[in-house]
């Protein structure tokens, strides 16, 4: 899991941009590895993050369940500042998550990269089905101070505090293939969820910059040729892990799927969408979906199946022949089929919900229901994907029918009225929709 990248920043996404300006990297594409895993697997159109900010996605992908069920997954996102020591902030150890269902089953659990799900001592990987953890705890951090935006040293090893040096995406790789390396004999779990290409932008070769600033603060640095590069190391990264799954002759067995936890940021490319990070318009919520599986999965393909990120909890549990917890029904939906034939799509609605703009939307087939401060909006994905052209006036039975489907939706979900939301940019960075 990548995170803050745009749904085009790939170049098997349509990216339009290329790795090399200012002397950075090798010219070409930022993405060559992620471009062969889609070649060799399949590759979603139409797959979306449960939300368009970073922890609340994070909670839906470990419990497989729309995140406003529980209090953690109502912020946006989860703050350093207050959630240290807070008891409501986080996922709870006793609500079974994807790893303590399959550890259950006898999968070996491990997550290296950003967890972002609550601070000790109430919760932690650990807490929640990890059997290993190397990565932070929090939701930005220093690629080389290994700071959070509070300054706080926020490396771990498991539960002890780590001061390894590196480049955080390196550091994250190399504990990825590790773990492969010594769990070759046993089915695993492992997930690597990168903080690139997250803000502070800083590349392998930013060390001295990346010191002399110290703090993490938004609007330091970053460029085109930087943002760039972070996901060309982030790639070559996870062709050291394919690699390492080809080593261990388990790369035909092993279901591998990349994605993004929300749409892109500043310097982000999510065409031909409109919007990004914190919003609910495309390109704040539709992110890459790629998926790899040699002996199940055909190499080539596409798919237009509208998926969303808790689905895959539901795919990987019938993957592994696993079955949800009775008194936790998921939300999300198997994906199995799909991956199996991707011409055979279900229809299904998807709903997401924002504190911040009081925004709300829902997808039903080709049409989009969403409300931004109060003012409506009804689009035709099929035939208008930017988001421009605003039907309801056109066509009032039908916005009032998905204003309807979408209130039973929210009045069904818990009530978090404390709740707060964090907006890391000028406003001028956030796109909004014309009336």
């Amino acid at each position: 899991m990548a995170d803050d990248l745009g749904y085009a920043d790939l170049g098997c996404y349509g990216g339009r941009g290329i790795v090399g300006t200012a002397g950075r990297g090798k010219a070409g594409s930022p993405s060559p590895s992620l471009d062969r895993m889609a070649a060799q697997g399949l590759r979603f159109t139409q797959g979306y993050a449960n939300s368009s900010v970073c922890s609340p996605t994070r909670f839906a992908l470990m419990t497989g369940r729309w995140q406003h069920r529980l209090r953690g997954g109502a912020d946006e996102p989860i703050r350093s500042a207050g959630a240290r020591g807070n008891p409501l902030l986080g996922l709870p150890p006793a609500h079974p998550t994807l790893p303590s269902l399959l550890g259950e089953a006898g999968y070996a659990t491990a997550l290296a990269g950003k967890w972002h799900l609550g601070f000790p001592p109430h919760f932690g990987p650990l807490k929640s089905g990890y059997q290993e953890f190397f990565g932070a705890l929090s939701g930005g951090l220093g690629y080389f101070t290994h700071k959070d935006t509070a300054g706080v040293h926020d490396l771990w090893d498991g539960e002890r505090e780590s001061h390894a040096r590196g480049y955080l995406t390196d550091l994250i790789t190399a504990r990825a293939v590790d773990f492969i390396e010594r769990k070759q004999q046993q089915p695993f779990l492992l997930s690597v969820h990168y903080n690139a290409p997250h803000w502070p932008w800083e590349t392998r070769g930013d060390a001295a910059a990346a010191r002399r600033i110290g703090r993490l603060y938004h609007f330091d640095g970053g460029s085109l040729a930087t943002y760039l590069t972070m996901i060309r190391q982030m790639d070559e990264g996870i062709g050291r892990i394919m690699r390492a799954l080809r080593a261990a002759r388990v790369e035909r067995n092993t279901l591998v799927v990349f994605t993004s936890d929300n749409g892109g940021e500043r310097f982000s490319d999510t065409w031909p969408l409109v919007g990004k990070k914190m919003d609910l318009l495309e390109g704040g919520i539709r992110v890459p979906y790629i998926v790899r599986w040699p002996a199940l999965v055909r190499a080539g393909g596409t798919t237009a199946q509208h998926a969303v990120t808790m689905d895959w909890v539901a795919t990987f549990l019938a993957a592994a022949g696993v079955r949800p917890h009775r008194d936790y029904p998921l939300d999300g939906r198997n994906l199995l089929p799909v991956l199996q034939n991707p011409a055979q799509t279900f229809r299904r609605e998807l709903y997401w919900k924002m504190l911040f703009r009081d925004q709300k939307a829902l997808r039903a087939g080709d049409w989009k229901y969403l409300s931004v401060e109060g003012e409506e909006f009804l689009f035709n994905l099929a035939r208008d994907e930017r988001e421009r052209a605003n039907l309801g006036r056109l066509q009032p039975g039908r916005l009032a029918a998905l204003r309807a489907k979408y209130r039973k939706w929210e009045d069904a979900l818990p009530k978090h009225p404390d709740a707060t939301y964090s907006v890391p940019a000028t406003r001028a960075d956030m796109a909004r929709p014309s009336s």
